[in-house]
């Protein structure tokens, strides 16, 4: 049987696939999926200082391969969170990397401190054993996003790192010119990897009414229209830094991730897919299991960064 294991400085997961945040909520609807065990790590719904309701309806809209949403990072607060939805989290069995977002600098580290007491620093963790940091969020100091400004990614990590007991991942928007001094700038400052890549930018149009589909103008675009874009930024970022790379951004089928994982990626997050399909994450597992018998591929780590030149 092959070996899917992936190893990320002293974190270990037994696969590489978990699933995108904001796509798989807080896993309540899948407590009675015994299979999802079987996924390598979980990314909930991004968690907030204070409770936020989100944006107004209409939040979703189809669009040709993908979908546009405005949710607004609905959530409880990470006091909820903490109280509710981590114990149920973990009784699941598999690590969990939590994403969080402050509205600035002092919002993230107060997150972090609530945070720490319910960490695992060991190797083999079923806890919380890494943290997402969401960047797509304003930069107080400009009208641009911290993951569009290289000097405010740093600032961030360098103040996060001090005060986080676990690895951190920079989760970066491709709404930039260039991604690689982004990802430069979070490895310099110190983060332990980075996760590629949040939505686009987009809007749809009701042309009978002349105003936007969303209730909140624009939103995000996802799903296999951006796939493209995610692999090749992947790509960039792999050949551009040395920290691990979760990879995410129109996964549908076991030859999408693999695609991410030649490219560079360590880990892929399954997000719009499950929308469609609750069990898409373990179908791409699945499917990456019988590509590497079929290719006799005996580890994971021979197909990570494969691409061949030419």
């Amino acid at each position: 049987m092959s070996n899917l294991s992936v190893k990320i400085g002293k974190l270990s997961f037994k696969n590489p696939i978990t699933v995108a945040s904001g796509t798989f909520a807080h896993a309540e609807k899948y407590y009675a999926l015994e299979e999802v065990k079987r996924l390598g790590s979980i990314i909930p719904k991004t968690v907030t200082l204070y409770a936020q309701e989100g944006n107004p309806p209409p939040r979703i809209v189809e669009t040709p391969s993908g979908m546009l949403n405005a949710i607004g990072i609905e959530n409880p607060g990470v006091d909820v969170f903490i109280k509710e939805k981590l114990p149920k989290l973990k009784k699941i069995g598999v690590p969990l990397i939590v994403s969080i977002l402050g509205h600035g600098d002092d919002q993230f580290l107060k997150i972090i401190d609530q945070i720490n007491p319910y960490v695992h620093t060991g190797s083999n963790t079923k806890d919380v054993c890494a943290l997402e940091l969401n960047l797509s969020c304003p930069n107080l100091r400009h009208k641009t996003l911290v993951a569009q400004d290289a000097k405010a990614i740093s600032r961030l990590i360098r103040k996060v790192k001090k005060r986080s007991k676990v690895p951190i991942f920079a989760k970066l928007t491709p709404n930039v010119t260039d991604i690689r001094p982004m990802v430069r700038a979070a490895e310099d400052a110190g983060a332990d990897g980075v996760s590629l890549i949040n939505t686009l930018t987009a809007m749809v149009i009701d042309v009978e009414k002349r105003t936007s589909a969303l209730g909140n103008f624009t939103g995000g675009l996802s799903g296999p229209a951006i796939r493209p874009v995610a692999v090749h930024m992947v790509h960039q970022a792999y050949k551009t830094v040395k920290i691990p790379i979760i990879a995410s951004g129109g996964v549908m089928t076991a030859q999408d991730a693999l695609q991410f994982i030649i490219a560079g990626a360590s880990l892929v997050a399954v997000g719009t897919a499950n929308f469609i399909n609750p069990r898409a994450p373990l179908d791409v597992l699945d499917g990456i299991e019988v590509y590497m018998k079929r290719h006799k591929i005996k580890t994971i780590k021979e197909l990570h960064g494969s691409l061949k030149q030419g």
